[in-house]
């Protein structure tokens, strides 16, 4: 059946014309780039820094934190989520040599409840212990994170201008060892092709989602959304945040900057399988079906392409080259984001079969009770 070749390199050119055409553009990265607006009344914000045994990175966020040029009231919750790394000395220790011990303070998280992930609970217990200074807005930055001292103005400013409820950065991630720079790019267009932010931004699109290293968010959108205790339970809190902010009518925005940067790096392919598979198959809603259709949607996708190229068939090998130029070009804006060569676009397929593979990893561990496995914990455990 001659036709069956061209057939097969027709519908991943397909997939390709809709991703490059109609998902939003979400290729075109949106950066944070824009010179801030001088407010005439700067709003009251307080930072709240989950850490839970970030003793290699901690100093240099607090250190950061100290040194935002924000002109309004500011001040900083690092709360410790029971850490036994001796991340609360360190945090203290970074605030006194700031010279900020009064504006930065360490607050001890209580046992988690049931029901609760660890880490929007220690969110919850910032929140709590933030009450009494009714801040306008939170400042949820994780503790791995050094941001440029222009991060709060900027963030707040764009969130005024705008009326925005839910300001969120995508900071830029470590891509210097092989396997940074093999499946970290791909991490950034995955994500950004599951939430394109321009849908984000459409109060009309359902599209929600947030960069959760770093969330700037309104303290009365957080609650009318019923406050944290409506994502008690999430694995992936960022986005589960901007969901419920977005269904209560608030606005969403989110963009990407390289001025706040990721201190956690990426040594080995297993630490970046395991990053993957705390989380994809939450992402799934933990079902067999969507994994087995995320897996062949891969295959299509990403490696059929080649298949159909290298088979050198009429008219199947241009309407596959079709297709991997379209992958090239959105790729390659990514690509030339980390400052690699353009040529680095042609590893995307080898990517999307490990992402396939630590997806399938993520699912085998929900199902052994282990899933959403961080720092110890795996959260994400089977129902009864």
């Amino acid at each position: 059946m001659p036709w069956i070749p061209t057939l097969l390199a027709t519908i991943p050119l397909v997939i390709w014309i809709y991703l490059f055409f109609a998902r939003g553009q979400f290729w075109q990265l949106q950066e944070d780039n824009a010179e801030p607006d001088s407010l005439q009344r700067w709003p009251r914000v307080v930072a709240i820094v989950p850490a839970r045994n970030e003793a290699v990175g901690i100093s240099q966020a607090v250190s950061s934190l100290a040194k935002q040029d924000y002109p309004g009231e500011f001040s900083v919750i690092v709360v410790d989520d029971h850490s036994d790394d001796g991340t609360a000395e360190l945090a203290l220790k970074a605030a006194e040599e700031a010279g900020a011990a009064r504006r930065i303070v360490v607050h001890a998280a209580s046992a988690i409840p049931s029901g609760w992930t660890g880490k929007v609970w220690a969110m919850n217990e910032g929140v709590r212990a933030a009450a009494d200074q009714q801040p306008d807005l939170f400042w949820f930055t994780d503790a791995d994170i050094m941001h440029a001292p222009d991060t709060l103005r900027r963030l707040a400013s764009r969130a005024e201008k705008d009326s925005l409820d839910l300001v969120s950065l995508m900071v830029l991630l470590q891509a210097r060892t092989f396997p940074e720079r093999l499946l970290i790019p791909p991490f950034l267009y995955f994500f950004l092709m599951l939430y394109p932010p321009r849908w984000i931004a459409d109060p009309k699109a359902r599209t929600a989602g947030a960069a959760g290293g770093c969330v700037l968010l309104r303290r009365s959108a957080l609650e009318r959304a019923g406050g944290l205790k409506a994502i008690r339970g999430e694995v992936i809190d960022d986005c589960s945040l901007a969901r419920v902010v977005k269904r209560s009518r608030g606005k969403l925005w989110m963009g990407l900057t390289r001025t706040s940067v990721s201190l956690r790096s990426y040594g080995s392919f297993a630490e970046i399988r395991d990053l993957i598979a705390r989380t994809a198959f939450t992402q799934l809603r933990y079902s067999f079906f969507l994994l087995l259709g995320t897996l062949a949607a891969l295959f299509v996708t990403y490696v059929l392409p080649l298949f159909s190229f290298l088979s050198g068939e009429d008219p199947a090998w241009f309407l596959a080259a079709t297709a991997i130029c379209l992958m090239a070009v959105s790729f390659g804006v990514t690509v030339r984001f980390y400052n690699l060569p353009f040529m680095w676009t042609m590893t995307l397929p080898f990517a999307a079969v490990f992402y396939a593979y630590a997806t399938a990893l993520s699912a085998v561990r929900y199902w052994l009770g282990r899933g959403g496995q961080w720092k110890g914990r795996a959260q994400a455990r089977r129902g009864p």
